[in-house]
């Protein structure tokens, strides 16, 4: 037995450390879920997420064990499955949606869970501004107010239409969503931006056991609403750990020891390392790609103000130059897959991405260089040796990177060496983070720069596709309104681009007249090219199946494997012991 078992199995001396002086009850590791926890808790005694910007206070197993969403989206099929509510209506102009939240929910200390929480809870982030999670800020800013109209009834009036309020803002669409929290305990709060909500309780089948700096431990409850209403079984787990592992080489010995059940994101080097050693490791995919996609496909900006790539006819030639293939084998060890689109490739996004490509606007894997060279010798630049010239000047870009990441500087250093051999004097320029993204990109001081700004659309298009429209272009020197449309196209094609991506914001989610607007709207991004997607972000999260089975995968697919989600629920509700 391991010093790691020995401490989760819950050593009288560890115990009355983390529980401050009552013995934690002893679990077995075989009733144990453990997993990765990939940053340190700073303050594991505060349970206040409404002014937590790192999502730490939740993702220590309080959002997917303790406290429970409204709806879960599910990636592969695009359909917002009902959880604390069950179903919700918007009006013709999509400025007022109604949700009916399901019966016979309680909280953990037994008081009911209905529409008097969630107006409390709205309210209290409408009225106090310096609760500041990106959640919070968000509802803030769409609500104008929020009624209960009955026990299970509440209706929200915007400030502006908005067909994706609930997914956004109630359906864990991007890591968490807006938590609701008990009335009963937060209205006796003098200040709920300093309220610590300790210790916490929530409506999910774990109560809160102990935390510390490295590690949160919750055991699962005598009884849960779901199961006595019939909504769901109980689940099988009895304790779930949350541990912090110390990086990739610790979490790699920790889970091919048995000692840790859900990594998070390893080296495609790392984890066949780890199958070879431990047959019960398994990832998303059998075999290569191995890794499933993020939410945040990566790509290359261009600033279209800069010369020469202000011509759309050089832009385009850049991103014919680069051979995807390449970045996938070699930059990403095989661990990613080209992208077609500017869209995260979801089942929920294919009717998208497939009216794309339909239309002719999706990317080669492979590259085109005679055709790319010959719309630069078109531009009237004539290669003289290992470079394009005109006018006594050398075509030549440099790429600015975020140093944070091998994976960030491996790709750009592929496509300046693919760039190089087709004549562009590219050169690679790596800054540190808080330059990159303070200073860099925001203000456009770039000519091309590495990275993932399209991230948004997992179900729908406009989340993405809303991103570049000329309503957010400002000059070169003034930050980029949430970074949107860094490259500051604004040209008459994006103009066309932004009247069809106008149109689609107000659209009922589902509308059959959304793929053909995609295709007609992309027609511009692919004559234009402010950015080129590359491939898709990866993420190689390995599971150990030695003491639990059921974890998502391509072949499992319930739903995505990001178990330091607020879905994480959907994840321990599906494990079952290994035989």
């Amino acid at each position: 037995m391991t010093q790691v078992t020995k401490f989760l199995l819950g050593s009288a001396a560890m115990a009355l450390a983390l529980t401050g002086g009552a013995q934690a009850q002893e679990v077995a590791r075989e009733d144990t879920v453990i997993f990765d926890l990939d940053r340190t808790i700073r303050d594991p005694e505060n349970f206040n997420w409404m002014t937590d910007g790192t999502g730490i206070r939740r993702m220590h197993g309080a959002h997917q064990a303790m406290w429970e969403p409204l709806f879960i989206l599910n990636y592969n099929t695009g359909e917002l499955e009902p959880w604390l509510a069950t179903g919700f209506e918007g009006n013709e102009a999509q400025d007022e949606f109604t949700i009916t939240l399901r019966e016979g929910v309680t909280w953990s200390d037994g008081e009911a869970f209905n529409a008097d929480d969630v107006v409390f809870t709205v309210n209290m982030a409408l009225e106090n501004e310096e609760l500041t999670a990106r959640e919070v800020a968000t509802l803030r800013g769409q609500v104008a107010s929020v009624e209960a109209v009955d026990d299970l009834t509440v209706r929200f009036s915007l400030t502006a239409a908005n067909p994706r309020f609930v997914v956004d803002n109630f359906g864990v669409r991007i890591f968490g969503s807006f938590l609701i929290m008990p009335e009963h305990v937060w209205s006796a709060a003098e200040n709920p931006a300093t309220f610590a909500f300790y210790p916490p309780i929530g409506t999910g089948p774990y109560e809160y056991e102990s935390s510390a700096s490295n590690r949160a431990i919750w055991d699962l409850r005598d009884s849960w609403w779901g199961a006595e209403t019939g909504f769901m079984d109980m689940p099988e787990p009895q304790r779930v750990v949350f541990l912090e592992s110390g990086g990739e080489e610790s979490r790699a010995q920790l889970i091919a020891a048995n000692d840790l059940d859900a990594a998070q994101n390893l080296s495609v080097g790392t984890f066949e390392a780890i199958q070879a050693q431990n047959q019960a490791t398994m990832a998303w995919y059998d075999s290569y790609p191995y890794a499933v996609a993020d939410p945040c496909a990566r790509q290359l900006e261009i600033n279209t103000t800069v010369a020469p790539w202000d011509s759309a006819d050089m832009r385009r030639a850049v991103a014919m130059i680069i051979d995807r293939s390449q970045i996938v084998n070699i930059a990403a060890e095989g661990a990613t897959t080209a992208s077609q689109t500017m869209f995260a490739q979801y089942g929920a996004m294919s009717p998208f991405i497939d009216a794309v490509v339909e239309a002719g606007h999706g990317l080669p894997e492979t590259a085109d260089v005679a055709a790319a060279q010959a719309l630069i010798e078109a531009e009237g630049w004539t290669r003289s040796g290992d470079y394009y010239e005109k006018d006594g000047e050398t075509l030549s870009v440099e790429i600015h990177v975020n140093s944070a990441s091998t994976e960030y500087t491996r790709t750009i250093d592929m496509v300046v060496e693919q760039l190089q051999r087709a004549g562009i004097d590219a050169r690679s320029v790596p800054v540190e983070n808080s330059v990159f993204w303070g200073e860099v990109l925001p203000f456009g001081a770039f000519e091309m720069s590495y990275s993932w700004l399209s991230c948004g659309s997992v179900n729908e298009p406009w989340a993405s596709m809303g991103r570049y429209t000329v309503a957010d272009v400002v000059p070169v020197g003034e930050r980029s309104p949430g970074f949107n449309n860094t490259p500051r196209w604004d040209s008459e094609g994006a103009q066309a681009y932004s009247e069809i991506v106008a149109a689609m914001a107000t659209m009922p989610l589902g509308s059959e007249e959304i793929p053909g607007m995609v295709a007609e709207a992309y027609q511009y991004l692919d004559a234009e090219m402010p950015f080129i997607p590359l491939v898709q972000a990866f993420k190689l999260m390995p599971f150990n199946t030695t003491y639990w089975e059921g974890w998502p995968s391509a072949e499992n697919y319930y739903n995505h494997p990001f178990f330091h989600w607020n879905s994480g629920h959907q994840i321990i509700h599906n494990l079952t012991r290994a035989n």
